[in-house]
């Protein structure tokens, strides 16, 4: 089979040492800095700006007007080299803009595959971001923040630098989050944002069964609703954790962050 060759707008402007890959397409005025590589069939809306040294994956879907690849906005970036990577079959939607990483924070900002990012999303220097999340439009990442696995961040989210999210958790619409939030939790908005019980719908709609969820939210009681200090809370969930694997990763979660709790 021959591979499908890519069709790439007049008015675009693409850099000599950029990799486009089979399939690709460019929309009109779009520029494609030095060192971007484009998987196949990965398509790109008009006057997007790309700047390397950036990585995207295949069957991509960048709408029109993003930036993605700039400079990390930290004043002490010293133009050293830094990357972003991003992965397969994600939909970047208008005016999206993600920024590379720092020297000091690993040099890389990383974003995985199945992923929406929809309007007015910015992602800052240093974030990891893992798969099939969806951030609504308005959702603003600071720096170094980690995002786990089929995270929904609502409309006009803000989540503090050095923060980290827990697969599977829901941030309500305008919250403010400036602690950790675990795995599973839900935070609706109260000034900065405060758990507010599990994300229930969200487990049953990706296949957790009723024990699951029994469990996980036996656990969310022991630590948020109990009464209890944090180290009572955290004995709790040792006790609780060796019958079920997921409150075994929500202790796990809660012991391995450098922020205070979200509680």
């Amino acid at each position: 089979m021959n591979a499908v060759e890519a069709s790439i707008h007049a008015t675009a402007v693409v850099d000599p040492s950029a990799r486009i890959g089979d399939g690709v397409s460019i929309g009109a005025f779009t520029v494609v800095g030095p060192e971007v590589e484009v998987g196949s069939g990965t398509s790109i809306g008009p006057h997007c700006s790309l700047s390397g040294p950036m990585r995207i994956g295949t069957g991509n879907r960048i709408a029109g007007h993003a930036a993605i690849g700039g400079d990390p906005q930290d004043k002490k970036y010293g133009g050293e080299r830094v990357e972003l990577e991003i992965g397969d079959r994600n939909n970047i939607r208008e005016f999206v803009t993600i920024n590379r990483g720092t020297g000091s924070g690993g040099g890389v900002t990383r974003i995985g595959s199945d992923n929406w990012l929809l309007a007015y999303t910015h992602v800052a220097h240093d974030c990891r971001i893992g798969d099939h999340c969806v951030f609504s439009n308005n959702a603003t990442l600071a720096g170094h923040v980690e995002v786990g696995d089929h995270v929904i961040l609502s409309g006009f989210v803000g989540i503090h630098q050095f923060c980290r999210i827990g697969d599977h958790a829901f941030i309500g619409m305008g919250a403010f989050v400036n602690g950790d939030v675990p795995p599973f939790v839900m935070v609706a908005q109260d000034g900065y944002g405060r758990p507010r019980g599990i994300n229930s719908e969200g487990l049953k709609r990706r296949g957790f069964d009723k024990d699951r969820i029994a469990a996980i939210r036996r656990a969310y009681r022991a630590l948020y609703m109990s009464g209890a200090n944090l180290d009572e809370a955290t004995r709790k969930l040792a006790d609780q954790a060796g019958d079920s694997d997921d409150v075994r990763r929500f202790l796990e979660f809660i012991q391995g962050g450098d922020r205070p709790l979200l509680r």
